[in-house]
């Protein structure tokens, strides 16, 4: 393996990572940012106010793409598995 399929190998493995998991950043930014305007509208500073809806927040968003997130990981295993020709050294 030379070094321009060592680079172009990392640069699939972190589009896959980044990819499975913007959705769940996403989600868990939009929860903070609501969760933060209340905060301020409400003078709450409680640390658990904050805290719990962000955790929940990022259960429900895992649950419920994990079928989808699945299925990315796997397409993209089955990908780089299939065809290891040009990993091989000669």
């Amino acid at each position: 393996m030379n070094s321009e399929q060592a680079v172009e190998l990392a640069r699939k493995t972190l589009e896959a990572a980044v990819l499975l998991a913007a959705p769940l950043l996403i989600v868990v930014t939009v929860v903070s940012l609501l969760v933060n305007l209340v905060q301020v509208l409400t003078s709450l500073q409680d640390t658990t106010l904050s805290t719990v809806p962000r955790l929940a927040a990022a259960v429900a968003a895992a649950f419920l793409l994990m079928p989808w997130m699945l299925r990315r990981i796997t397409s993209f295993t089955v990908q780089l598995l299939s065809d290891l020709r040009p990993f091989a050294g000669h």
